[in-house]
């Protein structure tokens, strides 16, 4: 084999495996759009969620993972950045939406529950779940993440 053909199937052979890496990334498919997400799945991860964050780029969120469905309440202590919280039940199906959560700096801070029992909360910066026009009963779609596990 050539140097040209070598370096073109090293090439691809990166490529392949860069796709790969980004295919198992944990994601969530809001109608039709999809987010990159970090995931909050033990208590320090989700005490912590996007506090003291300057800025989340707009593809980007949080996905909270819970072992079962319960009325949830975040708050937004020390979060810097307006969010929409999404709740959602073990099937991910949206239970409510709060939009345009405001930043607290300091206790006592406003709670925003949900309207029902929720497995799952996933938070995109504020104003892109009406963007996409996002309501309760919507399903969302998600990757790179074995959502059995939380059960």
């Amino acid at each position: 084999m050539n140097i040209a053909a070598r370096n073109w199937f090293t090439a691809a052979a990166a490529l392949l495996m860069l796709g790969a890496c980004q295919a198992s990334e944990p994601w969530v498919e809001v109608k039709g759009q999809r987010f990159q997400v970090e995931l909050a799945a033990d208590d320090q991860s989700r005490a912590m969620g996007l506090m003291f964050r300057e800025e989340l780029p707009i593809n980007q969120g949080m996905l909270f993972l819970f072992r079962r469905e319960a009325p949830r309440s975040f708050w937004m202590l020390n979060t810097r950045i307006p969010l929409d919280i999404i709740y959602l039940d073990r099937d991910l199906k949206v239970v409510s939406i709060v939009a345009n959560a405001r930043p607290c700096r300091r206790s006592p801070c406003r709670s925003y529950p949900s309207t029902g029992p929720a497995q799952f909360v996933l938070e995109l910066n504020g104003g892109q779940a009406a963007d996409l026009g996002l309501e309760p009963g919507d399903q969302l779609v998600a990757g790179g993440v074995d959502l059995s596990a939380a059960r």
